[in-house]
């Protein structure tokens, strides 16, 4: 499986190369018409954007010609260390911490700009928790209560005009490792939409085990450009 999955990502990463171009670059010191806020996946290739979201920003460029349209990488780790719970969680806070730190900079600074915020796998996890109404952690963990990100002002909700989710782990997989759920708050949720190829063990609602290879098929499986339009229709 190891090898089926190294052999897709090589071939995801000529197609999405030949098809997509070079990655896009944050924004300029101008203020963009949108600016797409994403969170790579696991050890993803392509960083720091990854695979899905290069495909994807790329994609709503497409679809909104005549704006210009700029691509944040959230910085965080996307740590492949599931041997080290503790390395896996702070991974994620970091992108949470960051991709709120992005959105109320963008808010504050450019108060014109469309926000889309998206994530692929543990990027999804990101993005998700980035718009939680509230982080809850389980009474096992309480004594991580004082590091749990705030949600976002109420203020910037109205900037945030779409939120994606690629393979955004099942309500299954999050409960057999313990984290909190990824449920984003109520006034994000009719801007939200989510992807799951069917089978793809993460997202399929599966006992956790190793990704298959349907995992690694979002930047070239068509799904990329329907959220694309799912974009362009709210910004």
């Amino acid at each position: 499986m190891r090898r089926v999955l190294l052999v897709l990502s090589g071939l995801i990463t000529m197609v999405t190369a030949l098809l997509v171009g070079p990655a896009p670059h944050a924004a300029a010191a101008s203020c963009p018409d949108v600016e797409v806020i994403f969170a790579r996946g696991t050890a993803e290739d392509g960083a720091p954007m990854g695979l899905t979201g290069t495909s994807f920003v790329t994609a709503v460029r497409s679809q909104l010609p005549g704006k210009s349209v700029v691509g944040y990488p959230v910085d965080y780790p996307a740590s492949a260390n599931f041997n080290n719970r503790m390395a896996i969680i702070n991974s994620v806070l970091d992108g949470v911490r960051d991709s709120q730190s992005r959105i109320t900079a963008l808010a504050r600074n450019c108060p014109n700009t469309d926000i889309v915020v998206g994530g692929y796998s543990q990027g999804a996890v990101v993005a998700s928790y980035t718009l939680s109404s509230g982080i809850e952690l389980e009474p096992r963990y309480q004594q991580y209560t004082s590091q749990v990100p705030k949600p976002l002002p109420t203020a910037v909700a109205p900037k945030i005009k779409a939120a994606v989710l690629f393979a955004p782990p099942s309500d299954r997989w999050i409960q057999d490792i313990g984290a909190p759920s990824i449920a984003v708050g109520p006034q994000y949720r009719g801007r939200t939409t989510s992807y799951c190829i069917a089978g793809d063990v993460v997202c399929d609602g599966a006992p956790v085990q190793q990704p298959n290879a349907l995992h690694v098929l979002y930047s070239v499986n068509g799904d990329t450009l329907d959220a694309a339009r799912y974009v362009a229709a709210r910004v």
